[in-house]
């Protein structure tokens, strides 16, 4: 099978590239290198199965030429990290909006089937746990930068359910939470690779907001098999499943294991979010997945649990 993965050279479209080609498919790449890296596909570059475009989803004609040669699409590409997002608000919504537009739109020429990959951001503050599928979204105001992202994810998934109700376009929608692992940049944010390098560096572990807030991490190649294998069957279409681990830990908690396990003498340093990021920021204090739904259709499972995972995080960086 030909597959197109959009944001094929980020974290994790980098790794469900490595997953793919292992299964035989021939994979094609796009890319901006916005928050992907070509260091994260280099090691593909001689398999004659897989082609690589450094460009933009947003090229109408070139993305038509791509689509048209394949199969199946995983559309990853999107504007990701908490960072990211309020240091470049407008672009990210023009990307992850019509990014999604043009995608579904030319898929549904030929009705391949569209992996979407929304994110636990659509949840918003919400105080019930764990968090369902079926949960309403409660997002905060619009002066606050961060809830554009999950505002613009939530319209993702709006407009992939209305092509596959309407047009009977094939989709399924992943709502990842917190997925970690080697390759993953701490440029944008991300608090694991943060936490490593900060601990590996002997600098002190930036701690944003109390440090009580809690979250769930999942290993990469965990959720990759468990977005593959929502594609490779017929009954997740037109279906939206969480994809990650319900194992919590606070973030405070979280920076002390990774002090331990590198042996680094480095402080905590708790820092308020509105230093961190912008006045007014806010946060939720827990955000933890029900994964029932995936586990139900898929038999998902996770074989990384968090020790596991940075351990392999701290491997990766000493590499």
């Amino acid at each position: 099978m030909k597959i197109l993965i959009t944001g094929g050279a980020g974290f994790i479209g980098s790794h469900l590239a490595d997953a793919l080609l292992a299964r035989g498919h021939e994979v094609y790449v796009i890319d901006d290198l916005s928050t992907g890296s070509i260091e994260n596909i280099k090691h593909l570059m001689d398999n004659p199965k897989f082609h690589y475009r450094i460009d933009t989803i947003m090229d109408m004609m070139l993305m038509s030429d791509l689509v048209k040669v394949v199969d199946q699409i995983y559309h990853l590409a999107a504007a990701v990290g908490v960072q990211y997002i309020i240091d470049n608000p407008l672009e990210s919504l023009t990307t992850n909006v019509r990014g999604t537009e043009i995608v579904l739109e030319l898929a549904n020429k030929k009705k391949q089937k569209v992996f979407v990959a929304s994110t636990s951001e659509v949840y918003g503050k919400h105080n019930k746990f764990p968090l369902s599928e079926e949960d309403d979204s409660i997002i905060g105001k619009t002066k606050i930068s961060r809830w554009s992202y999950a505002c613009a994810k939530m319209l993702d998934e709006f407009l992939a359910l209305a092509y596959y109700r309407e047009k009977a376009l094939p989709v399924v929608i992943g709502r990842y939470f917190n997925v970690c692992g080697p390759r993953q940049s701490s440029r944008y944010g991300m608090v694991i690779p943060r936490f490593v390098k900060q601990a590996m560096m002997g600098n002190s572990i930036s701690v944003y907001g109390d440090g009580h807030q809690s979250r769930c991490f999942a290993h990469v190649s965990d959720v990759v098999e468990g977005t593959i294998r929502l594609m490779e069957k017929d009954d997740c279409i037109g279906e939206i499943y969480n994809i990650g681990s319900d194992e919590e830990i606070s973030i405070e908690a979280l920076a002390k294991k990774i002090l331990e396990k590198t042996k680094s003498k480095s402080e905590i340093e708790i820092i308020p979010y509105e230093k961190a990021y912008e006045k007014g920021f806010e946060d939720m204090m827990r955000r933890v997945p029900s994964l029932q739904k995936i586990v139900d259709a898929v038999e998902y499972e996770r074989k990384f649990d968090l020790d596991s995972i940075i351990d392999n995080v701290i491997k990766y960086h000493k590499e």
